[in-house]
This record gives structure tokens, sequence and C-alpha cells, in this order.
């Protein structure tokens, strides 16, 4: 029959129902055969007793090693490997029946019997125990109770959790109750598939969190796993796993302890924690199975690592007392359960006598080195004598200072004692049962004790512990021990906290810290990490193909901060703030203008403030000499608005510096415009009357040399007439007069005005703060409101410095003493590098060095045009008066080339006399 479609437990009924049906029929024709005879070892006492109280201990650790030959009928297998711890569980529980038979406060009128197997740490023998007990006879037969003995009640055990699992399968068909002392293994809450389950140790489910709590409490993020091949190691370490990755805690390797002899997993598992770069490692595993992996760990000198240890073996004394075990286990956290003393118990371990049985007798040929045994004693082995001290023997057995599985045994064997004492003294008309009824203690039934089992609360005998059932669990309690070692050199259990699954969430997990030694003698925690945790200015930057945890500490960029640990990215920072240099912390951006009080602000101004009293100074020198041929050369007029022009930009310079406020952006931009166009407009005008004298004098010397060779042509023919030709007259040579010049000023200056009035009206200037220019710095400014109105007032001066360099350019070569034309024309080439190079300074510069730019540019251009039109004037006017004067302005002959031209003073002067006289003779003197 192909049964792999069903479940395991499909095929576990299968399988029963398959056996006795064939124990039916063969019964039915008058013959049993008996399939196979189990190799059981335990202890019986069902004589006169009213209540038996199956038990089930690992007293073995594996069963010895068998020959498969299939060719002869195959026997039940032995166990081997003897373990004094489980023997003394074992032991309790004989006790703890003993003590309960002679204690008249419970069970006064009934005797206890037991039936306690050897379950060798095996699902096999873990079964085979089972089906004999429920059959009631050395033979087990499935589905039947043979014979009429006193009532089986419950069984405690079967040890591990993978042990409990095949038992509970079977027990809860019969609704059979077990009581577990240490099989925690979460899978058993399930009320469904077992539902006869309860046990005096709590369920895994409260020690998987514990761990993960643990790991998270000391901000451990990269930890290794090994669980052992089984039902507790797989479902324990799948919940812890679950709750620290659900935290961002990463595994480092998970690997798994084989239930039977192989060495080379072990040698891997051994090789894979060297590899790998966790320093914590949690174990879910009983002692049995995690020896193997202990001494090879002590072959390789494995150390520098905590391990996290689970309730089944942190206080084994097979691992704590293994030689050398401190430089490799030492520092190990651990969680146990709770710790009693049982008093009268190491009286009854020391008074065990190896004749009753054949545990004891095996357990005293180990402890002792003897036997009883004939054929051995006839192969040379010591007799065993019986009279044998356990007092002077120190090993597990009769070690009670860790009571805490054995603790568990006593606990359970009770719990089934309170609850037969309950159900004997049920009242009639009272009971829990159809109208009333109670069940008889001589003959109950198992489903009949479960009630009592589920609804049980009892306190315990010498610890005053109250025990009660929630679904057939109890609440999780576990002290927190470290291995530190002792004044000898071993291993000692120190007490550093709790974990209490009933408590508060923030009360849960209490740890001293303070009292934890960790490996190799450290007081500081370790850390285990993948990678460093990232510190506050760093984001983290997964690795692509690696754990979460394994992750690269990225540098945020500029602008950006984390200001807390293990950030999984930057933030960035408000609009005036920046990121400060360890990008930790928003600080506020560095505010800069060009102010009045530093080094560059002080010197412009002192720069400004000289080309002002500079301009003033030649203001009154002009003054001084208003009514000199030089000054009134040219419309003094228009000299002294140049002046103010030259004034208005020196002084407006300064009002760039400082804070950027609204009138200020208001007043430097609109000074500057009108300033310069006052200026430009005053040059504009001087110059277009030098150049339409350029023109007249240009005429003139077209009729000169025309009149020359008239005459050369009359000396040659006598009768020619030569007649002269006329001399231009003030108005030919000027026909603008200074009223007009002045109008061209005023008109040029208003038009500027007007425009910087619309441009003020509609769209101003205002300070802005300026955050792009420089991430660092937020630049305080004046944005021009519009591009097209200060492009349009800018291209106006522009206009305006285009004319008047024009018409200087053609009023240059005007002779006399002082060419008024060429100092225009140098002023103007001054003004216009000075402005060109101004643009891509200014443009390649940034924050308030654009300022101090722009008023550089102010200041030189300014400078220039004062220093090329006005030094001309006033070296004359003071070093070289006698140039000053009317008659001196007229030009000496010059060469034929340049004789006839004449003077930009004179000729206007000369033609004004040779008027007023009457004549028409010219003032130009022309060479022979």
């Amino acid at each position: 029959m192909d049964l792999t479609g069903f479940t395991s437990k499909g095929r576990f009924l299968m399988v029963l129902c398959i056996v006795s049906y064939l124990y039916k029929s063969t019964a039915a024709e008058g013959s049993c055969k008996l399939k196979a005879k189990f190799n059981l070892r335990g202890y019986k006492a069902v004589e006169k007793k009213t209540v038996v109280i199956g038990g089930m201990f690992p007293v073995h650790q594996r069963l010895a090693e068998t020959d498969s030959n299939t060719t002869i009928e195959p026997e039940s297998t032995d166990c081997e490997g003897f373990n004094f711890r489980t023997f003394r569980w074992a032991q309790t529980m004989l006790f703890a029946l003993n003590e309960i038979n002679n204690n008249d406060d419970i069970l006064p009128n009934t005797e206890l019997g037991h039936v306690i197997y050897d379950s060798c740490f095996t699902i096999s023998k873990a079964v085979e125990g089972t089906l004999t007990f429920l059959t009631g006879q050395d033979e087990a037969v499935p589905n039947y109770r043979c014979g009429d003995g006193p009532p089986l009640s419950a069984l405690v055990g079967a040890g591990g959790s993978d042990l409990s699992i095949a038992t509970a399968r079977i027990l809860g068909l019969y609704y059979f109750p077990q009581m577990s002392y240490a099989s925690s293994c979460s899978v058993l809450e399930s009320r469904f598939q077992y539902p006869t389950f309860l046990r005096t140790i709590p369920s895994d489910e409260h020690q998987s969190v514990a761990m993960a709590k643990l790991v998270l409490r000391f901000g451990w993020t990269w930890v290794g796993t090994i669980a052992a091949e089984d039902d507790y190691g797989k479902y324990g370490i799948k919940r812890f796993k679950e709750v620290v990755e659900e935290a961002g805690v990463c595994i480092s390797f998970s690997e798994t302890l084989p239930k039977i002899k192989n060495p080379e997993a072990i040698e891997r598992i051994v090789q894979t924690v060297l590899d790998s770069t966790a320093k914590i490692i949690v174990v879910f595993s009983s002692d049995v199975d995690l020896s193997p992996l202990v001494g090879e760990l002590l072959r390789n000198n494995v150390t520098n690592r905590t391990w996290i240890a689970s309730e089944a073996w942190v206080t084994s004394a097979a691992i704590s007392r293994h030689p050398d075990i401190l430089p490799v286990l030492g520092g190990t956290i651990g969680f146990a359960v709770k710790r009693a003393e049982i008093p009268g118990l190491e009286e009854h371990l020391l008074n065990v006598s190896p004749y009753n049985d054949t545990l004891t007798e095996e357990f005293w040929g180990i402890v002792f080195n003897c036997t009883m045994n004939y054929s051995q004693i006839m192969r040379g082995m010591r007799r065993c004598t019986g009279e044998e001290m356990l007092q002077k023997l120190n090993n597990t057995f009769t070690d009670v200072s860790q009571l805490r599985i054995t603790y568990n045994v006593y606990k359970a064997v009770y719990a089934v004692a309170y609850a037969l004492h309950n159900l004997e003294e049920c009242k009639d008309g009272r009971g829990p049962f159809d109208n009333g009824t109670c069940a008889d203690i001589t003959k109950f039934e198992p489903w009949q004790l479960m009630y009592y089992l589920i609804n049980l609360r009892f306190t315990v005998p010498h610890t005053g512990e109250e025990i009660y059932f929630k679904n057939g669990d109890v609440d999780g309690f576990y002290e927190i021990l470290n291995w530190q070692s002792d004044s000898e050199g071993g291993i000692t259990y120190n007490h550093i906290g709790y974990y209490n699954s009933t408590a508060p969430p923030e009360e849960k997990l209490i740890i001293n810290n303070g009292s934890i030694i960790w490996n190799n003698d450290i007081l500081e925690a370790p850390r285990s990490v993948c990678s460093e945790r990232c510190q506050p200015g760093t984001r983290m930057g997964i690795r692509q193909g690696e754990p979460v945890c394994c992750f690269d500490c990225i540098p945020c960029a500029d602008g950006e901060i984390s200001n807390t640990t293990d950030a999984r990215g930057c933030i960035q920072c408000d609009e005036d703030y920046w990121s400060n240099a360890n990008h930790d912390e928003c600080v506020p951006k560095t505010i800069e203008f060009l102010d009045f009080s530093e080094p560059l602000g002080i010197t412009l101004i002192a720069i400004a403030a000289v080309g002002a009293l500079a301009t003033i100074v030649v203001a009154i020198i002009l003054l001084m000499h208003l009514n000199t041929p030089l000054v009134n050369a040219n419309d003094a007029l228009l000299s002294f608005s140049l002046l103010l022009g030259l004034v208005i930009t020196f002084l407006c310079s300064i009002v760039f510096l400082g804070e950027p406020q609204m009138w200020s952006c208001m007043t430097s931009q609109v000074a500057l415009a009108v300033g310069f166009a006052l200026i430009l407009s005053s040059l504009m005008g001087k110059s277009a009357l030098l150049m339409l004298r350029a023109r007249a004098v240009k005429a003139v010397k077209n009729a000169l040399k025309a009149a020359k060779a008239a005459a050369a042509a009359s000396e040659q023919s006598p009768d020619t007439a030569v007649i002269a030709p006329a001399i231009p007259q003030k108005n030919d040579i000027d026909p603008i007069h200074p009223r007009h010049q002045r109008v061209i000023m005023i008109v040029c200056t208003l038009i500027q005005a007007v425009g910087c009035t619309v441009w003020l009206i509609l769209m101003p200037p205002h300070p802005v703060k300026n955050t792009a220019a420089q991430n660092i710095k937020i630049i305080l400014e004046c944005d021009p409101g519009n591009i097209i109105f200060i492009c349009s007032i800018f291209a106006y001066d522009i206009l305006l410095a285009v004319l008047t360099f024009a018409f200087a350019f053609v009023a240059r070569k005007l002779e006399d003493h002082f060419n008024e034309g060429k100092s225009v024309t140098f002023g103007m080439l001054v003004f216009f590098i000075v402005w060109i190079s101004f643009v891509p300074a200014y443009l390649s510069t940034r924050g308030k060095f654009m300022v101090a730019v722009q008023i550089f540019a102010i200041l030189a251009s300014s400078f220039g045009l004062l220093a090329c039109v006005f030094i001309p004037k006033c070296y004359v006017l003071l070093i070289k008066p006698e140039r000053n004067k009317e008659e001196l302005l007229i030009p000496r002959a010059k060469s034929r080339d340049t004789a006839v031209a004449g003077s930009s003073a004179s000729l206007a002067t000369t033609s004004s006399s040779a008027n007023a006289n009457g004549t028409t003779v010219s003032t130009v003197s022309l060479d022979d």
C-alpha cells in the first residue's frame, strides 16, 4: 500500500488500524501472534497499587549500533551512552512518588504505582514505551489494554520535544494525559494536534522571543545560529530568526547539528564558525546533540565567540565540566528554567541501590568502574560490592545545585497527583460529569482525569510556586545565566537577570550588565556586526547580493544631513540652512554682503570719498578761474554739470555697500544710471560743439587752400582778378550756442530720469536672498526687478557714451594749447576699457565680490573721466596760468599740413574780432 499521500499523523493512524485489524482477526481464529518484542528498561511497581503513573526518561543518549543484516530476525535495539543527568530525573520521579505516598495530605487513600521506561533519546524507543505502557503488559498490543491491573492515569515524559511529539500523537488518540517536564517545542502548543499534552516547562515561543530581545538589547546585528536536527531546534531557531530579522538583524550562517554521528558535518560547522565574522552564536540544542560540536570546537581552539544557550544545555554538566572549556565557552549567556531546592532529594540519590534494577546496576558499574555481571567478572573486571559510597563522588547525578529540569519533573509528578487527588475528593451530585457524577479513582477513564488536569491549580510543596495551565502551558519565566570561571578554573553559573513573559513590555527582560563577564574575561560587551554602524553624517548603502546588515557608510552630500545612527537616507536641509562639516546638523547659511565695516568696504568708501573730494576740488578750481578763457572756452556750466555727475557716481558707489535694503537697491541703481546719464550728456554737449567747430575749421582750411591756388594763378596772369574767400562768421563756426548744449544735457538726462521713474514704479529693484550662487552662503543682493528695464536703462547710457566718443573722436584734431577733444576722447576710451573689462570680471565672481567689482568699475570709470577731462585744464590753470590768455590760445605758424588748422578756442575769438572791425582779413597764417 502506498501511504505517501498521507500526513505523518494519517500514516500513523492507518498503521494502528491495520495492526488492530490483524490482531482482531487472529484473535477471532483463537491464536495471537506477537510480531515483535520490545527491549525496554526501566522501573515498574504496579502490584497492590491503586493508580499507576507512567514515566519516560532518556537515560541513555542513543541506540547501540546493530548489524543491518536482513537475513536474520531483527531484534529491538539496546541503548548506550548512560546520561547521569537524565538518570537523576528518573530518580526524582521515584522520589516524588514515594513522598506523595507517604503524605497523608494528598491521596491519603490511594497508593501510586509507576511504570518508567528509558526512551534512549530516540523516537522509536519512546513509541515502544508508549505502546507498552498503554497495553499494560510487557508485550505491546496497539489499541488494547490487557489485564485488570490498576488504572493508568498519565504519562510523565518523554524527554525531548521530538520524543514528546511522537508520544503525544499516540496518547492523543485515546485522550490520555501527558505531562511533559522538558519538551518545550512551540509546536506542542496546538490543542488540535495534541489535545492531551500539558507541560511544566515554558513553551519555546517565550524562549525564542527572549533570546531575540537579548540580541537586540546589546545591539548585535550579525549573528550565527546552530540548531539541533529535530523539532526542538528547528522551531526554536525559526521563531528566533523571525523576531530578529523583523528588527533588522541579519543571520551570518545557519547550521544544523546532526542527530547521528557525522564527523564531517561537525567539522564543516566548525569551519563555518571560524570563517564567519559573527561574534554571537545562538544555539538551540540539547546537550546530547551539542557535545560532538563542543569537542571539535576545543580541538580547533575556537575562541573570541559569545554563545547564547537554550535551556536544554545551559546548565548541562556534560558541557560545562568538559576539560579546558573556559576559553571556548566562557562568557556564554543562556536561559534557564526556574531553579529550586528539593529537600530530601539528595539523600534519596545517595541511597540508591544497585540491586533493585538494571539501570541502577549499570549506573553503579560506570561510576565505580566495576560490574555485577558474572561473565565480566570472570574476564577480570572488578566485582561491585554494593557498599561503594556515592557520597565520595562528584558527578552530575549527585549534583543538586542546579535543579531545574529536575524541578520540572517534580512539579509534573505532583500535578498528576493533585489532579488525582481532586478526582478522588469529588462528591457525588457535585461532580463535573453527567448529572453531577464523579469518577471512581479505581476505574476512571483518562479523559476524566484530563478534566482535572486542565482545571488544576496547586502549590508546589517546599517551594510555594503556584502552578496552573493555560491551554496546557505555564507562564514563560527564565533565569539568565552567565558562564564565569570559579576559583578552581571551572565553570559557575552566575545569575545576571531574568525574563518574565507576563511582565509589562519594558520589564520583560531585566539584565544587570555590570555583572556579566564575557569571553576571555572581557568586561565590555562584544560587537557583532557585518558592517560598523554608520555614524551621523552618513547613510547606509546596501551592498548588492548581501544581507541588509552588510552595507557601506556613504557620506551625505553637501546640503544633506543624517542626525541618527544607521540612517537609511540623508535629509535635505531647508533653503536657508546648510550642512555642517560633519553633515550631522543643518546650520544657518552664512549671510554674505559687502559690509561697511570690513576692510574691503572701508577701502572702497575711502576711494569713493577721495574721488568725490577730488571732484569738488576741481569744481572749486574752476570756480576760482571762472572768467578765464580756458574755463569759458566750451560752456563752463557743462563742466560743472559733468563734475556734479561725477560726484553722484562716486557717492552712489557707497550705497552699494551694506546689507541691501529696498531704498538702497533703488537708490544705488537709479543714482548710477542717472549719474552716468548726466556725465555722458554733458560730455556729449561739449563734444557736439567741438565736432561742429572741427567741421567749420575744415571748411576754412579748404577755402584758404582754394584762395592760395587762386593767388598763384593771378601772379601768372595779371589781368585776372583775385577775389579773397570770405572768412566764416561766428555763427557759421559755432552753429550751436551754450543754450543748445545745455538743452542736450538736460533732455538726455531727463530721458534717463523718466525711464528710471517708470522702472521704480512698475518693477523696482528689491533685496533678495540668493541661495543658489553658493551652497554654504546666503548672498544678500539687489534684484533688478526686471531684466528688460535694467538693460534698457544702461543701454541708454551706452548709447550716450558711443555718441559722445564719436563726436569727440571727430574733434580730436582741433589744435591749440588745450585740445579738449583729445581729452574727452581719451576719457571715453578709459570709460569703455573699464566697463568692457568689468563684464567678464563681474560674471566670474560670486557674492560680495560681485558688488566690489561693480564698485571698482564705477570708481575707475569715474576717475578716468575726471582725470582725462579735467587734469589738463587744472594743469594750465594752476601750473601754467600764462597759457590761460586769449592771445596765447591762438596757434603759432605750423607746417603746410597743419598751418591751416585753427584753434578751438581762438578761432571763434579771432573771427569775432574780425567781424567787429568790419574787415575780411583772414586770421589764419599761411606759409609762402
